[in-house]
């Protein structure tokens, strides 16, 4: 990795050199524009919308539209009186449980590695903060732009998040919020029996990119020269009409996927009593009876008050009485 910014972390009175590096990348396929024809790169130029002139880069700046369609223009002195620091410091402003920072403000991560002279400093805040179980809030300039940040530890090194500031975050304001919208207690039961039946470890590497690994494969047959096949595209989910039908389907499809991934990882595993113990670990709170038996009660409730509200009244209440 090559670093993108030298700088410091400020903590109290005690100075880190740190460099930066971006934590993730982009695993996008990337394509260039060309003439389909021949293959030729399609060029663009920087014209002038008013005059038709080709504009070199040493002519253009920024312009601000107003509301009237009237654009301000600035020039790099306009920018340079701003109230943007060029000190290199990532200052500490607090130190706050990280559960009370919504992920929604987090931008985009990046790693902090120490300079040589500031490896000490480095690891004491860096255990330091893994021992409070806190997330230090710190302000930080970057490409031109301030912004608040967390630091957090993973892996034995600082990890930079950049956030957005509050007014970046916009408000879901949407219509079924004010709805009454009504759900059964026997729905709720089915609903969870489902999510207990699909409770799993989060491991990112048994998820992929299905997409970018077919895309790759065009690619590849384009220059392989053989034929290409379209895959058929799956079918679009529907609204279900019937929800507890659907939420019960969905348990038992849980199930079936859960048995099968079981019954596989007994053939990869090897046996013996601490395999089994580790599985019965794993699994015992999502494919035992505790499951089925909350979905079948949740099912049969279900059923039972869609008979009673078949059954005609005056049947009801000669029973009742």
């Amino acid at each position: 990795m090559r670093s993108i910014w030298k700088g410091a972390i400020s903590f109290g009175l005690v100075t880190i050199p740190v460099k930066l590096y971006s934590a993730t990348e982009q695993k996008d396929v990337t394509f260039h524009q060309v003439h389909q024809a021949d293959g030729g790169r399609i060029k663009y130029k920087r014209v002038c919308s008013l005059d038709g002139a080709e504009v070199p880069y040493s002519e253009i700046a920024k312009g601000y539209e107003l509301a009237t369609g009237e654009i301000v223009v600035l020039t790099e002195d306009d920018f340079a009186d701003l109230p943007l620091t060029t000190s290199r410091r990532i200052d500490v402003l607090q130190f706050t449980p990280a559960e009370q920072i919504d992920p929604i403000y987090f931008a985009k991560s990046y790693y902090l590695e120490p300079e040589a002279q500031g490896t000490k400093p480095y690891v004491l805040l860096r255990d330091a903060l893994e021992r409070s179980g806190q997330v230090a809030v710190v302000k930080v300039a970057l490409r031109q732009r301030e912004s608040l940040a967390t630091l957090r530890v993973r892996d034995g090194v600082f990890v930079l998040e950049t956030m957005l500031w509050p007014d970046e975050v916009r408000t879901a304001e949407f219509g079924f919020l004010e709805e009454d919208v009504e759900v059964r207690p026997q729905e709720l039961k089915m609903a969870e029996s489902l999510i207990e039946t699909m409770v799993a470890d989060f491991d990112p590497a048994e998820h992929r990119d299905a997409y970018r690994e077919a895309l790759q494969e065009v690619i590849e047959a384009k220059v392989a020269g053989r034929e290409i096949v379209a895959p058929e595209a799956p079918a679009e989910g529907r609204p279900a009409v019937d929800l507890m039908a659907a939420l019960r389907a969905s348990v038992e499809a849980a199930k079936k996927e859960r048995e099968g991934t079981a019954a596989a990882g007994k053939r990869k595993a090897p046996g013996g009593k601490a395999a089994a113990k580790t599985r019965g670990k794993t699994s015992g709170k999502t494919s035992g009876k505790t499951t089925e038996e909350v979905a079948e009660k949740a099912a049969a409730a279900v059923r039972a008050e869609d008979e009673e509200k078949k059954t005609p009244a005056k049947r009801r209440t000669r029973r009742t009485a």
